[in-house]
């Protein structure tokens, strides 16, 4: 039987360029039904009047193993009824005792509140759910602490609004019985190491009021997700992961934009490409939401989209709408509400709406560039198909991932999902932590259950930290947390404000300020561009304004690494790769500008910034061709790009925070190296991963060197959009050759073994 978009996909089947490059259909699946029982009976009324009359049987066994008090992660998949499979145990408890008390920790206000209005709706016994974040009303925020038993907030809020003032929350955490995560695979790397401090004081307080709370954890489909959900818990986790929801059958595709020019690997855009495939969808009464990146170009889909709607169907132009930060609470309960109901039939959509907000049933979803992790892009596409066959389709972008998956995109649909990596006892997240711990309460022997010997051994060191009879405690007069945020690792973090406003942009690592909050610097946050037009290196602000100008800035650096401790070691095809700590030096000598358009340089100005130094996590190795001479720092280079690029397919991570170095005689080693490290102080797990995965991560790059058709290296392939040398010099066929002699060689020895 044919589906309404098979005109849509195969309008270029057959010719030259063919866009199409994947197709296939995942067979639907059957429920798993287990028996609604063993609840309060008013919980069960509330349940089958909501028109719930049994569980699937991910949701039963969840159940079960919370009301034995273990720790649970439900790993299942989008639309599998998460929510209620954690849930129920926190319904059950507080409708049997109404001074039972739970904890919802969301991501973001709107799961929350999304969260809220479904428990409203259900009107299960006993229950008082209130949201506690940064929105509360001041005059709310007491009644709700004496008041509430169910409490929906963030970690920024638990950890510096809530925490901070634990005596005011005594009658919570006394009674404190379920602590519930949910998206708990959105916390990873620094995010996630410091999110893991932020429940681990939360434990030693529950504690200490005489509670040992039970943690629900719900994640999307991860490699890992009970010893990611273990980190969060601090305990050992049951993990269920037999999905017993139903689903639908659904086409997956994947398109790649026809080339352009491919001596330079230029593309059609895929901005263009998705308007173009939203319109036609749209045309045919498809509801579709498509995905972008950025702010930007959510906007920008939707404007091109709009245009070819005015030409082909005028009368659905008012049936679409973009979606993104920044909108009003009530625009975008308008669009939800426009979704869900059918008004709207397509959205074009910033990640804001990739988590577990309802939207309804939809058709189709369009990812515009890999998003990252293949569980966001099982997230993004498990939106459509909810009530029948659906559609999940990435449309590639130009960077060397999203041209590898182009390329093999069978290993991209089959591949497992990332795993989630994070790293709580980094020192320069941990000691953050500690501070805040000891303000709340001295620190004793008993905490290193929490934070480990070795933490306890860190806090001993700091001299903030007073050593007292009740134990180490915070000398301050006023409490950390303020100055401890969870998305830096850095003690030197830069706020980005805007000048006119002085609104929070966001945050920046003080080891990456220079290079991306720099006078004159356009910075890009949440896909906006800002423009620094000042700094305050000793209060560390950037001030920024608006800018809708048609380039962007690259800055010139010079880097430097000293290897610091060695911790592991292994000699591939003659190869010698490390893992360890290093020290880099890092120093902002100027910026170009570039135009969007083309990428190519307008003009270059000088900077005078400091060296900036910081110790992180690194994998490196000395190819074997060193020792023979026979290799160009220009290979190196290339190599080391494209090794980066790749890296996110082996741990959940953004390019972003990945940094790299060749060096053609590196002082320790004596010989041609290459470093790629974690771009975050202390690191966060990152490189480790490509050091333990180290002959998978070369042979797939290799292979896209080989398969890249461009002839002298492009963004697809060896090209970096952050490369302080501006790119230069690179030699992909050097590169190309360096990497497929380092898998050869590891095929032969294992041959021969």
């Amino acid at each position: 039987m044919s589906a309404p978009w098979d005109p849509v996909l195969e309008r270029a089947a057959g010719s030259d360029g063919d866009p199409l490059v994947h197709r296939r259909t995942i067979p639907g699946r059957r429920a798993d039904p287990a028996a609604l029982e063993g609840l309060d009976p008013g919980l069960s009324g509330a349940l089958r009047a909501a028109g719930i009359d049994s569980l699937y049987r991910h949701q039963a066994d969840a159940l079960d193993a919370a009301r034995q008090g273990r720790h649970v992660v439900i790993a299942t998949g989008t639309a599998s009824g998460k929510s209620l499979a954690f849930g129920l145990p926190v319904l059950d408890a507080i409708a049997r005792d109404r001074d039972t008390r739970a904890l919802y920790v969301y991501p973001t206000k709107a799961l929350a509140r999304d969260q809220a209005r479904a428990l409203a709706r259900m009107q299960p016994p006993n229950l008082r759910a209130a949201i506690y974040d940064g929105d509360t009303p001041r005059g709310e925020r007491t009644q709700i602490r004496r008041w509430a038993n169910l409490i929906l907030t963030n970690p920024d809020m638990l950890h510096t609004g809530m925490l901070p003032s634990h005596s005011g929350w005594a009658n919570t955490l006394a009674r404190l019985r379920y602590v519930v995560i949910d998206e708990a695979h959105t916390y990873r790397g620094v995010f996630g190491s410091h999110v893991a401090n932020v429940l681990a004081r939360l434990r030693r307080l529950a504690r200490a009021y005489g509670a040992d709370p039970t943690f629900l954890l719900a994640s999307a489909t991860i490699a890992n997700p009970g010893d990611a959900a273990r980190v969060l818990a601090g305990a050992p986790v049951d993990v269920v992961d037999n999905d017993g929801a139903p689903s639908a059958a659904r086409d997956i595709a994947i398109w790649n934009p026809p080339m352009l020019d491919p001596n330079i690997g230029l593309r059609v855009s895929a901005s263009g490409e998705a308007a173009l495939l939203l319109a036609e969808l749209v045309a045919r009464e498809q509801r579709t939401i498509v995905f972008a990146k950025s702010r930007r170009a959510c906007e920008l889909i939707y404007r091109y989209t709009r245009e070819r709607l005015e030409r082909q169907a005028p009368e659905l132009i008012d049936r679409i709408a973009p979606y993104r930060a920044g909108y009003t609470p009530e625009q975008r309960r308008e669009i939800e509400r426009g979704l869900g109901g059918g008004g709207l039939l397509g959205v074009v959509a910033t990640s804001a709406l990739e988590l577990g907000v309802d939207i309804g049933m939809l058709d189709c979803a369009i990812t515009v560039g890999f998003p990252g992790s293949v569980s966001s892009l099982r997230q993004q596409w498990g939106r459509a198909g909810r009530r029948g066959h659906g559609l999940g389709l990435m449309i590639a972008g130009s960077d060397a991932l999203d041209q590898y998956f182009a390329r093999h995109a069978g290993e991209l649909l089959d591949r497992s999902p990332e795993c989630a990596v994070s790293n709580p006892g980094n020192p320069a997240v941990l000691t953050g932590h500690l501070r805040c711990a000891a303000a709340e309460l001295p620190l004793t022997v008993a905490d290193a259950a929490e934070f480990g010997a070795t933490g306890l051994e860190l806090a001993a060191s700091l001299p903030e930290l007073i050593q007292t009879p009740a134990g180490l405690a915070y000398r301050g007069a006023d409490h950390p947390a303020g100055q401890v945020s969870l998305r830096s690792a850095s003690a030197d973090a830069v706020a980005v404000v805007e000048a006119a406003s002085g609104t929070l942009v966001g945050v920046v690592d003080g080891s990456r300020a220079d290079s991306t909050v720099h006078p004159g610097a356009v910075y890009l946050h949440m896909g906006v561009q800002h423009l620094v037009s000042a700094t305050d290196p000793g209060a560390r602000i950037a001030f920024v304004e608006p800018f809708a100008g048609d380039y962007y800035t690259q800055a010139v650096s010079r880097s430097q690494t000293e290897i610091v401790r060695e911790l592991d070691t292994r000699s591939i095809a003659g190869a010698r790769v490390a893992f360890g700590q290093i020290e880099v030096r890092e120093q902002v000598l100027a910026y170009q500008r570039k135009r969007l358009s083309d990428h190519k340089p307008i003009d270059q100005f000088p900077l005078e910034l400091p060296e900036r130094r910081f110790q992180t996590e690194a994998v490196w190795f000395v190819p074997a061709t060193a020792t023979t001479g026979d290799v160009s720092l220009g290979a190196l280079h290339a190599a080391e790009h494209t090794l980066i690029g790749l890296l996110p397919l082996l741990a959940t991570a953004d390019r972003g925070d990945i940094g790299g170095l060749s060096i053609d005689l590196h002082p320790q080693t004596r010989q041609p190296t290459v470093f790629v490290y974690d771009g975050h102080p202390g690191g966060a797990g990152i490189a480790r991963r490509g050091f333990d995965r180290f002959p998978e991560w070369v042979e797939r790059t290799a292979r896209l060197l080989g398969e890249c058709p461009c002839e002298h290296g492009c963004p697809s392939c060896v090209q970096s959009p952050k490369c302080g040398n501006l790119n230069e010099p690179l030699s992909k066929a050097g590169a190309r050759s360096l990497l497929r002699a380092m898998t050869d060689g590891r095929e032969h020895l294992a041959a021969s073994a």
